[in-house]
């Protein structure tokens, strides 16, 4: 399935599959018989989920003999957070937030334009509160 975002949310409209996707980001890499019971489904149902999920390139496998453990792509999540970004209305997408693991591979160049990025945020944020307190008074 390619990387189409109608396909990829289309996708994550299922609630099952958003709860895949919380165990695997919680429990890293895990096979489809510990999900079902973390989930209290069944093993079937959440290989045919996983399946789709593979195929949108939402979570990847790896073949290890007899056991397949499942994993999210936490690239393909992050390409679904920047588009909803794009989409959002909250003024939360002003800054493409880093993950722990991304500050910490970062360059010096990419991290001190993260932190204009924070500081120019930080002013706005600031002038806002100030503009809702003078509205109060």
């Amino acid at each position: 399935m390619a990387q189409d975002p109608s396909e990829i949310f289309k996708v994550l409209g299922a609630e099952t599959r958003v709860a895949i996707i919380e165990v695997l980001k919680s429990e890293k890499a895990v096979g489809a018989t510990r999900i079902a019971e973390i989930l209290g489904i069944t093993p079937a149902a959440v290989s045919q989920h996983l399946k789709i999920l593979s195929q949108a390139n939402l979570v990847k496998k790896e073949r290890k003999g007899y056991w397949v453990p499942y994993s999210i792509d936490e690239e393909a999540l992050e390409n679904c957070r920047c588009l909803l970004n794009r989409v959002c209305t909250c003024e939360c997408k002003t800054i493409d937030r880093f993950s722990q693991d991304q500050l910490d591979q970062a360059t010096l160049t990419a991290l001190t334009k993260y932190e204009r990025e924070l500081e120019i945020e930080l002013r706005n944020i600031q002038a806002r509160i100030a503009e809702i307190k003078a509205k109060e008074q």
